[in-house]
């Protein structure tokens, strides 16, 4: 579910390391709002990352 409708940036896995050198999987999970977004002149609602949001790439409907 956590992925940008613009942008199609989702999860991202990898490995926690303890201090004793354990490794257990990990993910990274983009910051995803939903938001009322402007596309083709009409507001629809939308999964958006914060970074898509701040760079101004969404049009925010109010």
């Amino acid at each position: 579910m956590a992925k940008c409708e613009i942008c199609g940036k989702g999860v991202t896995f990898g490995k926690q390391y303890s201090h004793s050198h354990i490794r257990t999987s990990r993910q990274w999970k983009p910051n995803i709002q939903r938001v009322k977004i402007i596309v083709d002149g009409t507001p629809k609602k939308a999964y958006v990352c914060t970074r898509c949001l701040r760079s101004g790439k969404v049009q925010r409907a109010i």
